[in-house]
């Protein structure tokens, strides 16, 4: 069995208000081994950056409760962790790249000296061997004049140049898991697919674990090994990426895809799922999808559990699974 990075296991997280409290992960499992990509898809409000941030403990403690449940990076109980022993994980065991780089990396201060800070809070090394390793890093991510690069500040690179910057900066400890939170979605089509590349070829060959956020599924297309499909805090499909892309089980999983601009006809108007994402301080009796869904029908009053869809690798929380994929 390859080795698990990352476990989490029917974990059950709220965020307490004045007049109750916001169920925001409703018995979310997943797992990632050494050296896969899995993608984490979904709309806004469906969970995605709260597992993401609570993997690094990013979210202030005072702010939450687990129920129930648990979270392991590495082997180590990331729930339970002190902040000095996140401390030392975050940037050394786990690593995060941010939606956008420029709020990302510090403005005031040169790129060189951030890479050098955190390479030297993990590694020992001098302020030279630091300094060359970072332009090392920098060339890695195809940069032509890395030395160049390292005398400037945030504003001074262009968008594209500062996501390799921040990927540069997240391998620069070689941790086992890295975060990689909607970090295309502010690039053109040309250097997000350069952008991509390098972050999967950067990953297997340091053998680096990745947790890919997204509401697009045509990036995840691109990188993903496996996905897991999330609505109002629950994982609602999962499976390999090939498996869920070409025969999704369940009716949310169909109209993401549907709602993508390469299913559309020329000039025709782009396809929607109607209604939103339902309060998640109040949510509805049984199936959280079904007031949106095309596929309703009497059973749906009764939340459905994840089960196996027609293969062992795919799942799907659904009473009513597209047939095309599932025997049922």
């Amino acid at each position: 069995m390859q080795d698990r990075i990352l476990t989490i296991e029917n974990l059950r997280l709220s965020f307490p208000v004045y007049q109750g409290e916001v169920s925001v992960l409703n018995n979310v499992s997943m797992h990632i081994n050494r050296g896969e990509i899995v993608g984490v898809v979904g709309e806004s409000g469906s969970g995605k950056s709260v597992t993401a941030m609570l993997s690094m403990q990013l979210i202030p403690r005072h702010t939450y409760r687990v129920n129930s449940g648990r979270l392991e990076v590495a082997g180590k109980d990331v729930l339970s962790a002190s902040e000095a022993e996140m401390r030392q994980m975050r940037g050394n065991r786990v690593a995060m790249i941010f939606q956008e780089p420029m709020t990302a990396l510090n403005p005031t201060r040169r790129i060189g000296k951030q890479m050098v800070d955190v390479l030297r809070q993990h590694r020992p090394l001098s302020v030279s061997q630091a300094r060359e390793r970072a332009e090392a890093l920098l060339k890695d991510m195809q940069i032509a004049d890395p030395h160049n690069v390292m005398q400037r500040y945030p504003f001074e690179l262009s968008g594209g140049m500062r996501q390799r910057v921040m990927i540069a900066l997240a391998f620069s400890c070689e941790p086992d898991l890295l975060i990689a939170d909607e970090p295309t979605t502010a690039l053109d089509v040309t250097v997000q697919r350069q952008v991509l590349r390098l972050l999967k070829e950067k990953a297997a060959a340091t053998g680096t674990a990745v947790l890919f956020i997204s509401h697009d599924m045509a990036v995840v297309s691109q990188v993903c090994d496996r996905i897991y499909v999330m609505y109002a805090g629950s994982v609602i499909e999962s499976g390999r990426t090939a498996s869920v892309l070409t025969q999704p089980s369940h009716p949310y999983s169909a109209g993401l895809l549907e709602c993508s601009p390469d299913s559309a006809e020329p000039r025709a108007e782009l396809a929607s799922i109607p209604g939103t994402v339902p309060n998640l301080a109040s949510l509805p009796t049984g199936c959280a999808f079904r007031e949106r869904c095309f596929a309703a029908g009497d059973a749906c009053g009764k939340a459905p559990l994840l089960r196996t869809a027609g293969s062992v690798d795919r799942q799907v929380a659904c009473w009513y699974p597209q047939k095309e994929a599932i025997n049922v």
